[in-house]
């Protein structure tokens, strides 16, 4: 018996002795994980990240009408990535870390074997030891003044052109503007940034970004349009309109240039020109064009049918653009906008057609204090847009507004049309 005694003692240590080993393995286990990652940590915050930031500049390749849709300023991103030429670091990548205390970047200084080449595939064709011609008639850009334009100096700007023959590539670099007027009166400073058009179609339509607190922005921004025949680049226009951001009101338009590329070759190379800013051509208050509204006052349902039919004979937008039109359509219940309404645009034309109904409800019975306010507005892409002419029918208007609203006050249920003359917006 005691052989099988001792046996069953021994039998009985065997599971304590595991659960000793267990638990130094557990403790080995935990130990090694911890001083594993301890070491992962340090070595990660010894080393240097792999990236390096840096700012690029959003909607500098503008694409035509005539190309794919999805090409156009507001198409894919990820297909335009694919086909994206190289793009120069001068006029898109910006180190951050040169910036002065208002957020703008150092002034390039505008010599000519310093511009930089917007593509590298136009290496072949403009050697960098090339010298950039420069116009003759950027040295005569202050002889077709007037004494009044003189007298009031609005700044200058700088800009190059340049035509990459092998992609049928029409390159615009706004570099910088010099000598702008202070709009901000309590800071006697501005916010400047520019619009620009190709005309007669006004398809392409770009804008650089907001400088703030400065008279002496420098832009340095690039615009490629591709797909422009080099025998249609002599029937185009440039239009630069500077302005100055206002968060709380309408943008102050500063001034405009105006470029006929008539005359100008640019199979020489790139070419750097300066032009003095001059005061925008606003439209004359005579000629804003008319509009033909019918209207229809309902007494059972106590509702107004407003139909916005034609436009015709509306200025043009610009020197040699046509208009975007479209309406807007506000109702006021005493003085007090309760209702609005819009139209669709239409693309370049002076006599739009738009046929839109609308229908609104009159919050009082009869139409005593009710008015109808029409605004015609041109349709600017990225920007706000301008209007036009104004036209107001109401009890208390004057001509035709008020023979119309009378009208249709005394012939309930009738559908009556009047054409009537566009004032001052």
């Amino acid at each position: 018996m005691a052989p099988i005694a001792t046996s069953r003692e021994e039998f009985d240590e065997i599971p304590a002795v595991v659960g000793i080993f267990s638990a130094f393995g557990l403790v080995f286990t935990v130990s090694l994980f911890a001083w594993i990652c301890c070491q992962r940590k340090s070595s990660k915050s010894n080393k240097t990240p792999p990236y390096k930031f840096v700012h690029v500049l959003k909607g500098v390749d503008i694409y035509p009408e005539n190309l794919n849709s999805k090409k156009k300023f507001g198409g894919d991103d990820k297909h335009e990535v694919k086909i994206k030429p190289a793009v120069p670091k001068n006029s898109l990548h910006l180190d951050l870390e040169k910036r002065d205390l208002n957020g703008n970047f150092p002034k390039t200084n505008l010599k000519a074997g310093t511009i930089s080449e917007p593509e590298n595939g136009t290496s072949k064709l403009f050697p960098e030891g090339e010298k950039e011609t420069v116009s003759p008639d950027s040295l005569k850009s202050s002889t077709s003044l007037t004494l009044e334009d003189k007298q009031e100096k609005l700044g200058t700007l700088y800009f190059s052109l340049e035509y990459n023959f092998e992609k049928k590539a029409f390159m615009v670099n706004i570099k910088e503007a010099r000598g702008l007027p202070a709009m901000d009166e309590q800071s006697m400073t501005s916010d400047p940034y520019i619009k620009m058009t190709i005309l007669p179609e006004k398809k392409h339509k770009v804008k650089t970004r907001v400088l703030r607190k400065t008279l002496d922005p420098a832009f340095d921004e690039t615009f490629t349009f591709y797909g422009i025949p080099y025998t249609q680049i002599q029937e185009l226009t440039l239009h630069f309109t500077i302005l100055s951001f206002d968060r709380f009101s309408r943008d102050d338009t500063i001034g405009e240039v105006l470029i006929p590329l008539s005359g100008i070759e640019l199979s020489d190379g790139k070419m750097l020109m300066n032009r003095e800013i001059i005061k925008r051509n606003v439209r004359k208050s005579s000629g804003r064009g008319e509009l033909l509204i019918s209207l229809c006052y309902q007494s059972t349902t106590n509702t107004l049918t407003v139909v916005v039919l034609k436009a015709r004979h509306l200025p043009k937008s610009d020197v040699s653009a046509l208009s975007d039109p479209y309406v807007k359509v506000n109702l006021y219940h005493a003085k007090k906008r309760i209702s609005k309404k819009k139209t669709h645009v239409k693309k370049c034309t002076p006599n739009a057609v738009f046929n839109e109904l609308f229908v609104f409800d009159i919050p009082c019975e009869g139409l005593e204090d009710i008015s109808v306010e029409f605004l015609v507005l041109d349709s600017e892409r990225g920007s706000q847009n301008e209007t036009i002419g104004r036209l107001v029918l109401g009890a208390s208007a004057e001509g035709t507004g008020g023979e119309h609203w009378k009208e249709i006050c005394d012939f309930p249920r009738r559908q009556i049309a009047k054409w009537h003359m566009l004032c001052d917006g």
